[in-house]
């Protein structure tokens, strides 16, 4: 049995209770959830001068792609929406396919944020709904994830200035089928999802077996709801911990080795995690078991290498700075972005260029020492090169009138800990 349809407006109406945007996305893929998440925005919205607009990723990785944009666009126009077409036109050949549908979701954010950007849209709606929760639940499950990994999809998150929301996380697929039948809307079954070569799909058609159990859709996206709050918690006291024994210097983190020994082992993981994260730029977490083994290595004082960082105690104090061999061939321009999150500036630029500091850097540098920073974390440091010649190491004593700032502030990452 299913919910009212009232129940299911109430509930996408609920999720914009905070601010209305005047101009809201939404992208549709022509699937029953992001279908009916469109009919429900328009329902909701389309009275109360919101302008919503359409976008729809064709990734070109099935013959009836295009013809399934174009069954969107004419929905939206039927709904007096505009609708956008957005080809993936990078997409790898067939020798270079690698991990397909994790390529062709992180280019579809990119098409999506890009095209909200251009045309002045803050908020994008995505069609995730209950069983997406409860799908990824089983399937982190069976990769003995902890609890960020258990945790709900959060129900919004700031994509390049963009915020992307989905107010259908309560919502069921059937329920959303049930809408759209009541309604006599079409939509399209992708045939990838009865495909079982695929992870999702094989959990997908496990979780028959598994209701009679009790862990229906709405247990197990309650379970992950709930594991999300858990998540938060946690993330809190990690920020708290942060705040009092760690300090973003020269572009690392310096760790209070002392006060972080006295640590509970997961609010000790999850902040050398975000740590290494910041450090290095990474999107995803290093796996858990090498980050156990950091970990480990942090509180007895020892050295550690992981996910592009190195971690080395100097005094009781770790400092977890970039390793310089993933950045050694990093070049740039003066004043433009170094290895994601530097900018250098200064003197003349014609003939210049930002590279790593480097060993070979760091002996033309005989004042380093007197910053008290130990030298691997300066060697992957920006400096200003003129062919082989060192001409500017800003972080080593050797400024030149040339000066490194991070791109995010030391602020950011204190408040990093706290929007996984």
């Amino acid at each position: 049995m299913t919910r009212p349809d009232r129940d299911i407006l109430a509930i996408v109406q609920e999720q914009f209770r905070s601010a209305l945007p005047a101009r809201l996305g939404v992208a549709v893929s022509g699937g029953g959830d992001s279908m009916a998440l469109m009919h429900l925005l328009h329902e909701c919205f389309a009275d109360v001068g919101v302008e919503i607009c359409v976008a729809t990723v064709d990734h070109g990785l099935r013959p009836t792609s295009g013809a399934e944009a174009q069954m969107v666009a004419g929905a939206a126009a039927k709904l007096g929406m505009a609708h956008d077409i957005l080809q993936w036109c990078d997409r790898p050949t067939a020798g270079q396919a690698g991990n397909l549908q994790e390529q062709a979701r992180i280019a579809r954010y990119a098409l999506l944020t890009s095209w909200a950007q251009l045309n002045d849209i803050s908020t994008v709606a995505l069609g995730h709904t209950a069983d997406d929760q409860a799908e990824t639940l089983l399937m982190r499950l069976g990769r003995s994830s902890g609890v960020s990994g258990l945790s709900a999809m959060s129900r919004s998150r700031a994509m390049e200035g963009v915020t992307l929301l989905r107010p259908l996380l309560e919502v069921t697929r059937e329920e959303l089928r049930d809408y759209l039948r009541a309604r006599d809307c079409d939509w399209v079954e992708d045939p990838s999802n009865e495909d079982a070569r695929f992870e999702r799909v094989r959990v997908r058609q496990a979780m028959d077996a598994l209701a009679p159990l009790g862990l229906t859709v709405e247990r197990l996206a309650a379970v992950a709801r709930n594991m999300g709050a858990a998540r938060e918690a946690l993330d809190w006291y990690t920020f708290l911990a942060a705040r009092d024994m760690a300090e973003v210097r020269d572009g690392a983190i310096v760790i209070d080795q002392r006060q972080f020994r006295t640590l509970p082992d997961e609010i000790a993981h999850r902040l050398l995690v975000r740590t290494v994260q910041w450090v290095s730029g990474a999107v995803h977490p290093p796996r858990r078991d090498p980050m156990v083994k950091a970990r480990d290595a942090v509180r007895h004082g020892g050295s550690f290498t992981l996910g592009g960082c190195r971690m080395i105690t100097r005094k009781q104090r770790t400092w977890v700075c970039r390793e310089y061999k993933p950045v050694a061939e990093e070049v740039a321009l003066p004043g433009k972005i170094w290895d994601g999150r530097w900018r250098v500036f200064g003197g003349e630029v014609k003939g210049h260029e930002v590279r790593a500091l480097g060993p070979e850097g760091l002996l033309h540098c005989p004042d380093w020492r007197q910053a008290e920073v130990p030298g691997a974390v300066l060697q992957a440091t920006p400096a200003v090169w003129k062919q082989d010649e060192l001409i500017a190491a800003p972080l080593a004593g050797n400024g030149n009138g040339w000066t490194a700032e991070l791109v995010q502030n030391s602020e950011e990452f204190f408040t990093a800990l706290l929007s996984h």
